[in-house]
């Protein structure tokens, strides 16, 4: 089954480096050139669905001027969704371009 956009960016955005939520979102907004813009509500409920599916894990917790951030990272089961993920992705943008170009040929 297809993992949703919103969840697909948050696992994306912790690929390379754990981020704590403010820095997933900015980092969400960023891959996905404002198209997805994550509410932090949103986002910790999400990113509470994801650990208890073993798709993130805490990293670390911090305090930074007086506020505790609390750090995420992906697992291997995480990258092995984003990746599979982005394989269903890409290959339905293939099926779709291949659809397209043939109707242009027939249109043209």
């Amino acid at each position: 089954m297809a993992m949703s956009e919103q969840v697909f960016f948050i696992l994306t955005a912790l690929v390379g480096e754990p981020r704590h939520g403010y820095g997933i979102v900015g980092e969400v907004a960023e891959l996905s050139e404002g198209r997805v813009r994550l509410k932090v509500g949103t986002l910790y409920g999400a990113l509470d669905r994801l650990t208890a599916e073993g798709l993130v894990e805490h990293d670390r917790e911090e305090v930074l001027q007086g506020r505790l951030r609390r750090y995420y990272r992906l697992t291997r089961s995480g990258a092995d969704a984003v990746a599979t993920e982005a394989a269903r992705q890409h290959a339905n943008a293939e099926a779709a371009t291949a659809r397209l170009r043939g109707r242009q040929t027939r249109h043209a």
